[in-house]
């Protein structure tokens, strides 16, 4: 057995059981590789990368998407669509592991985001700091990878976010 560099943990894999994955203690990040050097801490993040789902309401900056060309629902319509979808992810996650959770993440995301990015699995690519609502930025860089935010409600609707890098 050979001896984990300073700053790493060993797990197992809930989904794939008997496969080990290793975490960096000080940034959550995750990797499958052996790794062969101490774990950096994140130096002060600029950039972080995000998925999300959004479900609108009649009250968002732009009640429409590609879903629905006049959103109608009550921002307590989405609110209770969101908690819903956050109980599931969390379950899943708690069952069956991250990359379970990940897959129904961007299915989710997919099926019902009232944003373009559902196509991508609600993936928003990179972005840096003043470059998203403030809720959401906020929200997006106190996330550790891997991590899944709670409800976020911006002007644009309501959110749930997870940080991938």
């Amino acid at each position: 057995a050979s001896t984990l560099p300073d700053g790493w943990t060993q797990k197992e894999s809930k989904s794939h059981p008997g496969k080990l994955y290793y975490v960096n203690n000080h940034t959550g990040e995750t990797t499958w590789t052996l790794p062969t050097s101490a774990a950096a801490p994140s130096s002060d993040v600029s950039q972080v990368q995000i998925r999300h789902i959004l479900k609108k309401h009649r009250g968002s900056r732009r009640p429409a998407s590609w879903r629905c060309n006049n959103i109608t629902q009550s921002k307590e319509e989405s609110l209770q669509q969101i908690n819903g979808f956050l109980e599931q992810l969390q379950t899943t996650l708690k069952n069956d592991g991250f990359a379970a959770m990940h897959d129904m993440f961007q299915q989710i995301a997919y099926a019902e985001s009232d944003c373009s990015s559902h196509e991508k699995g609600g993936d928003l690519g990179m972005f840096g700091k003043g470059q998203m609502q403030k809720a959401f930025e906020e929200a997006s860089f106190q996330l550790k990878v891997g991590q899944l935010s709670n409800i976020v409600d911006t002007d644009s609707g309501i959110h749930i976010l997870l940080r991938i890098r």
